[in-house]
């Protein structure tokens, strides 16, 4: 949902995501429902937190808190003289947007659900049929036996079944490698994040991360998500430190700048928690393809 800038406020008529100011001694979230219910005049009953992000105008700069909303009352409508209009991100029918909101539309995008291969495990033709049984709004191939043609190969059989579907294909590899690939992006492991100068020059670009410094590395980097783990005991990492769902809200407690995902032991049906620990939504390997 987008509104216009009424007419008086800078940058007026641009479209940009309801919300507002936090008044003294309000918290974020009883900000968003006093503004939702004056802008639009709707009662917000389930949101939870998402991404922060900091923007220098020309006459001010601007911290803003996200919130995702998930069930409200009544019918929005305009109550303060601007216009509002549904929108799906990467098909906006409404111009111009504030230069802040860019990011974000591009984090809409982001599935719910993200898929990691576990080819090496389940076995290539098994793993490439289970491509193939829905459709996946991101896959992560992360086969780190194979060697550079083998998953070449692996990665454009996988890529002839996720892109034409609208899905988006991502590679843990060395983005050296990936050069004329059929890929969207490449996903850093720890090493590789912790090596890098600059963002990789690819559409989206991930990281695997393990705790609040790396995912702040991966802020600074303008990353376009990253993955947090472990949550829960996983067989790839028998023994490993848990976060648990404490210590993942830990690490997003001081606002975070990308999605990121819930990794470690998950599975579809611990969306709904994920969310409300912040997380933008829950990465699956073993539980994608059971």
């Amino acid at each position: 949902m987008l509104g216009s800038r009424p007419e008086g406020k800078p940058y007026a008529g641009y479209w940009e995501f309801p919300g507002g100011k936090v008044e003294a001694g309000e918290t974020p979230l009883a900000a968003l429902k006093r503004e939702f219910n004056e802008e639009m005049g709707i009662t917000v009953t389930a949101a939870t937190p998402w991404l922060t992000k900091i923007h220098h105008y020309e006459h001010a700069s601007v911290h803003l808190r996200f919130f995702r909303i998930w069930d409200w009352l009544g019918d929005p409508h305009p109550r303060e003289g601007q216009s509002f209009a549904w929108q799906r991100p990467g098909r906006l029918t409404v111009a111009p947007m504030l230069p802040a909101n860019g990011p974000i539309l591009k984090s809409l995008a982001l599935p719910s659900c993200y898929a990691i291969t576990c080819a090496a495990e389940i076995g290539v033709e098994a793993q490439l049929a289970r491509l193939a049984e829905r459709d996946w709004g991101m896959v992560q191939v992360r086969e780190r036996e194979m060697g550079r043609e083998a998953l070449a190969d692996f990665v454009a059989r996988a890529a002839a079944i996720v892109r034409p579907r609208g899905g988006k294909l991502v590679v843990n590899a060395d983005p050296a490698w990936l050069e004329g690939w059929p890929v969207d992006g490449v996903h850093l492991n720890g090493a590789r994040l912790a090596a890098l100068e600059s963002r990789p020059a690819f559409d989206w670009v991930g990281a695997s991360i393990h705790g609040a410094d790396e995912l702040a590395r991966a802020g600074e980097l303008g990353l376009d998500y990253a993955l947090l783990s472990p949550v829960a005991p996983t067989a790839t990492h028998p023994g490993a430190s848990l976060l648990g769902w404490d210590g993942f809200s830990a690490c997003l407690a001081g606002g975070v700048p990308l999605p990121v995902y819930a990794l470690g032991g998950m599975r579809a049906e611990n969306l709904d928690l994920a969310r409300l620990h912040g997380a933008h939504g829950v990465a699956l390997m073993r539980g994608a393809w059971r």
